[in-house]
C-alpha cells in the first residue's frame, strides 16, 4: 500500500455538532484512522460521557496500524476516557493525546499531514 491510501483523513472543518472530514464527508461524530474512517456510533461499545470512551472504541483504531491515537473529549470537555482505555492504549504502547474537540483535531491534523499513523474519535458537541 502506498503511504497515500494509508494516511489518515483530515478533519476539513469542525463546528458544533458538524464535522466534515476528507472524503468521508459530514456528520457528528467520527472515528478516523490510516487510510479511512467512519462515523462514531457510541451504542457500539455502550459509550455514554461517564465512564468515557470506552477500551471497545479504540480496538478498531489498532487494527488499523494507529501508533498515535487522538481522543477528543468534546467542545466542552463533558465527554470523560475510561482509565481502562488509556491502560489498554499504553500497553499497546500507543502515544496519545487527550485534548478538548477543537484542540484535539489540530493535534490530529498535525500528525496527519506530518505522516505519522494517527487515528482519533471526535466527539463534535458537549
Amino acid at each position: 500500500m502506498s503511504s497515500e491510501t494509508t494516511r489518515s483523513p483530515l478533519v476539513l472543518s469542525i463546528s458544533w455538532g458538524r464535522m466534515d472530514v476528507e472524503d468521508l464527508g459530514v456528520g457528528k461524530d467520527f472515528k478516523l484512522y490510516p487510510g479511512g474512517g467512519r462515523p462514531w456510533d457510541w451504542s457500539e461499545a455502550g459509550t455514554r460521557h461517564s465512564p468515557g470512551v470506552q477500551p471497545d472504541d479504540v480496538q478498531e483504531l489498532l487494527s488499523h496500524g494507529a501508533k498515535t491515537v487522538v481522543l477528543s473529549r468534546g467542545m466542552q470537555l463533558q465527554l470523560q476516557v475510561d482509565p481502562r482505555t488509556l491502560r489498554l492504549l499504553e500497553e499497546c504502547g500507543v502515544t496519545v493525546h487527550v485534548a478538548e474537540t477543537s484542540e484535539a483535531v489540530q493535534i490530529y491534523n498535525n500528525l496527519a499531514t506530518a505522516g505519522t499513523a494517527v487515528a482519533g474519535l471526535f466527539h463534535s458537541t458537549c
